[in-house]
């Protein structure tokens, strides 16, 4: 856990600009674009025009070279305002980082400047039909061919799908091996035979395109081999996830906020018995919680993205914790506000229906929270490797069985 989480000049401008056009840009729309399940183009121009995309990208390529933390506190601001946009805009880093952490510097030159100007989004390819926890279990090939690949199959749940110019895909490609048979590749738009399939019909982030990718003989060249190494896919996925899913738990906190904000308002306008229902006690008491529970998941986020930033060891428990809690207190906080609603929150004519709908996703997608137990769970059954000295203080059966015929004696 890191001792010091420091909040730079750099990412609290960040953090400003983005409430900024979350304001101007994002909440007043957000309605109109989940209705009619739209992307918001004209958000994302701002965002590309402010220069936060930058925010991921090193220094080096045309970036701020911010870092996690800074990524988070831009997410927050716009999830609060929208989850949905809070997706599309995080999903570019999340489609980004398998470049970060195994592109070769050819690579990182050819595409990271584009994706901090905001010139091109970027999507992430790795769950498929008969694959989704099981990330090692994937189905879609990557051939080579000369000096290209050629890749076949369908992915699901693309996020940003469509609207992306830049596609990081995981392909099997040595079915033979047990522990290297996994490969990514940068797919672009328009490369003949690969196509946009099926556009789901979601419960909620439903300004964000989730898709159906369709690989259809599609042949990239050999440079397109992230790391020009092959078999290193799912190492790359897994660096991947665990940069990825501070943003995520930002996401959530974001949520959490944005329904708590419009519970307190409506608590304070709505009047019952002559009172506004924020006198009543088992509603101050869900004000209470909800408020307890987001703050506690803020400071995990903040703890978890600073960890990573600085490399700390421990930085994939603490993202796992983070995603995990965040998430289900993004659940729980929205169910709270939408009973706090009444019956008007269960109408979609009041903005807190959409933060019901928004907020479930969260607790699925990145690995779903019974799989970040998992992950918390070896984590600390490795750490406790390291408590063995208070094994004294726990008595053997042997030790029990004589102090126990002591006491009788």
């Amino acid at each position: 856990m890191p001792h010091d989480i420091v909040f730079t000049d750099q990412a609290k401008e960040l953090q400003a600009i983005a409430r900024e056009i979350a304001d101007k840009y994002v909440r007043p729309v957000a309605a109109k674009y989940d209705k009619a399940q739209e992307y918001n183009r004209e958000a994302a121009q701002a965002v590309a025009e402010a220069g936060l995309f930058k925010t991921f990208i090193p220094k080096e390529y045309g970036g701020h070279g911010a870092g996690i933390l800074a990524l988070c506190l831009v997410t927050e601001e716009l999830a609060k305002a929208d989850s949905g946009f809070g997706v599309a805009f995080a999903v570019n880093a999340l489609g980004t980082t398998p470049i970060l952490v195994g592109g070769t510097e050819e690579q990182k030159q050819k595409w990271l400047p584009q994706i901090a100007r905001g010139e091109k989004f970027v999507a992430f390819c790795l769950s498929e039909k008969g694959a989704g926890s099981d990330a090692g279990g994937l189905s879609v090939t990557a051939e080579k061919d000369g000096d290209d690949y050629v890749i076949r199959g369908e992915k699901k749940w693309t996020t940003n799908g469509g609207i992306a110019d830049i596609y990081s895909v995981f392909c099997v490609t040595d079915p033979t091996s047990k522990s290297r048979r996994i490969s990514a590749l940068v797919v672009e738009k328009g490369t003949p035979g690969f196509s946009v399939g099926k556009v789901e019909d979601k419960m909620g982030i439903r300004c964000v395109p989730v898709v159906e990718t369709h690989f259809d003989n599609v042949r990239v060249p050999k440079e397109n081999l992230i790391g020009q190494r092959e078999g290193m896919g799912f190492k790359h996925a897994m660096m991947t996830l665990d940069r990825a899913r501070p943003a995520v738990a930002a996401q959530a906190v974001g949520a959490a906020q944005g329904a708590l904000d419009l519970a307190l308002v409506y608590a304070n306008r709505r009047k019952q018995f002559g009172k506004p229902i924020s006198s009543f006690q088992m509603v101050q008491k869900m004000l209470a919680d909800a408020t307890m529970k987001t703050d506690a998941a803020r400071w995990l986020v903040y703890a978890a993205a600073s960890a990573t930033d600085q490399g700390f060891k421990t930085s994939n428990k603490l993202a796992a914790e983070s995603k995990c809690y965040a998430t289900d207190v993004a659940m729980e906080v929205a169910t709270d506000a939408v009973q706090i609603f009444g019956g008007y929150g269960f109408m979609e004519d009041y903005p807190i229906a959409k933060f019901f709908r928004d907020a479930k996703i969260l607790q699925i997608y990145e690995g779903t929270n019974q799989v970040q137990r998992m992950v918390i769970a070896r984590n600390l059954i490795k750490e406790a490797e390291g408590l063995a000295h208070l094994e004294d203080y726990i008595p053997t059966e042997e030790q029990k069985s004589y102090c126990s015929e002591s006491v009788e004696a």
